[in-house]
């Protein structure tokens, strides 16, 4: 990957969801070319050669006939429609499908992604993409189809996300396309109505960006961020961008500490990436929050990329050794890694000149986990030969134990509003921790979360008979908040019919233990 001069994504919020160096898609000439159709029976059509390429570029072998086949009929059934900004329609598939292909999605992904309005705006029917392209693919474009309005009224639109929850608790692949989809209506949004704008940035924000970091896609995370900081704060944006244009030189100081890193690794012996990671714009104003004052390197970060995992630990010694480390600054995400997959060395170093920058050092193979997340997995239900599994959040990749929780508690909510605000409260709990049960058990848990979420996690409703826990050895009350790492051991009475206390629900942070909580005490309003 070549190094990347400042302005490249800093004065371009879509600029880091595209591999370095790739312009963006021309999307009236994309259109002119879809409106072509194929150009004959050995090759596919110039407007999925975009995707191809990226394709090819993470499966140098893949077979494209299954491409091809759903293309045509992608091209076929939206022909005569066109996109509010004018843009045949086809331009909207195949654009989500080269986010897809170029975050390293598998071939059925871009099949599903080609295919994924079809159903719900043509006259192409499931079963016909059962039938030609297989129950997979099938399940994917289903799990992406929205509910009609005309049969759920103002319930359409939280039913839909729950409807794809759920097809995303069996199949993660179905919540990547949405996301791809998303970022690329984002991206031309502004053809719509302001109020239309706010009302679509508003549900990206809390919801589809909060499901983009817990699946890890930080690609498109960090692309939704921007877009949507935009729309709701317009004048919050415009200052950040200015601040950026006027430092535009800024990573002349990082270039430098680069140099520096790289021939203190190279006199050590140790192969490494470095690159410096302009900010995105949120991230920039983020840090203006933080600090009063900008320093020239707190307009980017620098990325050293390595081998292997042992190669992380050797540049941060080296690093440590050669220059001053600010250890409050210190984290290891490879020994503990977050609950989305993201692994990385964090770490901030001051130069000679005292110059503080700041360091992620990973693996290529973590690097790539971490910009596309679950779309780095491939097909996540096809076995990879040798790989053994792992503990805890990160046992099942393709169902992390956040899903799991919330499609419990989902369950217990046909309430379309009281769903809806539900996932928003719950995906507004950006920081998890993760506690241990008596059994050793890991648990991941929102920030902030009591013993009585803890109980309600292990033990759904049998947790209305909690009279108190072990915190660590020690009894403690329930309202305890818990800390990360902390082993909690649940007490239950033996008097089955003993439940609840309405003050449970001032120190329940989860919806899960909420909606438990309340359900109980309007079953016995007497109690």
């Amino acid at each position: 990957m070549p190094e990347v001069p400042m302005s490249a994504e800093a004065t371009n919020p879509g600029a880091h969801s595209r591999r370095r160096g790739r312009p963006r898609i021309d999307l009236r000439r994309l259109g002119r070319a879809a409106l072509l159709g194929p150009t004959g029976r050995d090759r596919l059509p110039d407007a999925i050669g975009h995707v191809v390429d990226a394709h090819r570029a993470h499966y140098p072998d893949a077979d494209l006939a299954t491409l091809h086949k759903a293309y045509v009929l992608a091209e076929s059934s939206h022909r005569g429609q066109f996109r509010k900004s004018g843009e045949p329609y086809i331009t909207h598939p195949l654009a989500v499908t080269l986010i897809l292909a170029e975050l390293g999605a598998e071939t059925t992904t871009l099949t599903a992604s080609l295919l994924h309005d079809t159903v719900e705006d043509t006259e192409v029917t499931l079963d016909q993409v059962r039938s030609e392209f297989g129950a997979e693919v099938g399940y994917l474009v289903d799990g992406v189809t929205k509910l009609e309005k005309v049969d759920y009224g103002a319930a359409a639109e939280p039913e839909t996300f729950r409807k794809m929850l759920v097809a995303t608790g069996n199949d993660v692949r179905v919540m990547s396309i949405k996301l791809a989809d998303r970022l690329h209506n984002m991206r031309t949004l502004g053809v719509m109505r302001p109020e239309k704008q706010a009302r679509i940035a508003k549900v990206t924000r809390d919801v589809l960006i909060p499901l983009a970091e817990r699946l890890g896609v930080q690609a498109l995370k960090t692309e939704l961020e921007d877009l949507v900081f935009a729309i709701l704060h317009p004048e919050e944006y415009e200052r950040t961008r200015a601040l950026i244009a006027e430092n535009s030189t800024a990573c002349t100081a990082l270039a430098a500490i680069a140099d520096d890193f790289r021939a203190a690794l190279r006199e050590a012996g140790i192969s490494a990436e470095v690159l410096i990671r302009p900010r995105h714009f949120v991230s920039v104003h983020r840090v203006c929050l933080k600090r009063s004052q900008l320093r020239s390197t707190d307009f980017g970060r620098l990325l050293i990329l390595v081998g292997e995992d042992a190669d992380c630990y050797a540049v941060l010694g080296e690093l440590h050794t050669c220059f001053t480390p600010v250890i409050s600054e210190f984290k290891d995400f490879i020994a503990a890694p977050k609950f989305n997959l993201y692994q990385s060395l964090h770490t901030a170093v001051a130069g000679p000149d005292g110059a503080v920058a700041e360091v992620l050092i990973r693996t290529h193979q973590m690097h790539k986990v971490a910009e596309a997340g679950v779309v780095a997995l491939g097909n996540p239900y096809v076995p990879v030969e040798g790989a053994e599994p792992a503990d805890g959040e990160r046992a099942d990749p393709t169902r992390p134990g956040w899903l799991s929780r919330l499609l419990e508690w989902q369950e217990s909510t046909p309430d379309p509003d009281t769903f809806w605000t539900s996932l928003r409260a719950d995906l507004a709990q950006d920081r998890e921790i993760t506690v241990f049960g008596a059994d050793g058990r890991a648990l991941g848990l929102p920030a902030g979360a009591s013993c009585v979420d803890a109980a309600y996690a292990q033990y759904g409703e049998k947790a209305h008979t909690c009279i108190g826990a072990r915190v660590n050895g020690r009894l403690a009350t329930l309202s305890t908040v818990l800390g990360d790492g902390d082993t909690v051991h649940v007490l239950l009475a033996q008097d089955a019919a003993s439940g609840p206390s309405p003050q449970w629900l001032d120190h329940a942070r989860t919806p899960a233990a909420r909606i438990a909580i309340t359900s109980w005490l309007d079953a016995h309003p007497q109690r």
